[in-house]
């Protein structure tokens, strides 16, 4: 999981004319930073609302949802919204861009279905759109770790994503930085220490064990999180693959606690560490 450093933390400390939100949805807790002062209080309640109403449809989890029914052969895709119609086919075109190893029907999840490794970035993305259509231009959401981001805090200083150890849950074992000149970013990171074993590497039926996780930046927040599923999946490859991506830039800690990334993040690193063992 990626931890944006700051925005959560800013949001609650900011001054009280200054738009926040943080709401429990889409199985995480999301958290919405607004630092545009004359952004009204109703784009990010409309934000929300988006939110709310992609778990009711997508969640896998819910009896109910048109993925639900999807998945039980209840509905066929002709029968759903439009907005599952276009996630089924962006997930479609992930899978044969990844040579498979992105696929919301891989074994072992699941109903047989379960577009989560895109919906949440996707979501996220949209609702980052509500807020710029209402004005919005220096933000962050953090969606569990998934972080869009444009602009900057205040003036001069750039936002801080920090990645996380793997293993010890309160250590920090890189920083990225992203200036205001970088435009709209997002940051996602896949891993099995907080879902557990949900990726599964097509190639061998199993989940894959060569890294903890897989941290990838780049343009947008619903490729980012699907590039990171796949990445992940791809283990040691992962890196390579990313590099073929144009845009996309990956950090990775393997099983044995070693960092590596590619050069797209490199411009990124505002500080790592070399190595990852247990914490002084």
């Amino acid at each position: 999981m990626v931890e944006q450093l700051g925005a959560l933390a800013a949001a609650v400390e900011a001054p009280r004319n200054r738009p926040r939100r943080i709401v429990a949805t889409m199985g995480t807790v999301i958290g919405i930073d607004v630092r545009d002062r004359d952004v009204p209080e109703s784009a990010l309640d409309d934000a929300i609302a988006w939110l709310v109403d992609v778990d009711a449809r997508f969640s896998p989890y819910r009896a109910g949802s048109e993925i639900s029914r999807l998945a039980r052969a209840e509905i066929v895709a002709e029968d759903c919204s439009a907005d599952v119609r276009f996630v089924l086919t962006r997930c479609e075109a992930l899978r044969q861009e990844s040579e498979g190893f992105f696929d919301i029907r891989g074994p072992g999840l699941l109903g047989g279905l379960d577009p989560s490794g895109y919906v949440k970035g996707w979501a996220v993305e949209e609702a980052a759109f509500i807020l710029e259509a209402a004005g919005a231009r220096n933000y962050a959401i953090n969606a569990g770790g998934d972080v869009i981001l444009r602009g900057s805090p205040e003036p001069g200083r750039p936002w801080i994503v920090g990645i996380r150890h793997p293993v010890e849950a309160d250590q920090i074992v890189a920083r990225l930085s992203f200036g205001a000149a970088v435009g709209r970013r997002a940051v996602a990171t896949s891993g099995l220490y907080e879902r557990g074993k949900h990726i599964v590497n097509p190639r061998t039926g199993r989940s894959p064990d060569e890294l903890l996780s897989m941290t990838v930046g780049g343009p947008s927040l619903a490729v980012a999180d699907a590039y990171a599923t796949t990445a992940f999946a791809m283990g040691r490859d992962g890196l390579a693959w990313l590099a073929t991506r144009p845009g996309y830039g990956g950090y990775a800690i393997d099983r044995d606690l070693r960092p590596s990334w590619n050069e797209a993040v490199e411009p990124l690193l505002a500080a790592a560490r070399e190595t990852l063992g247990p914490a002084a």
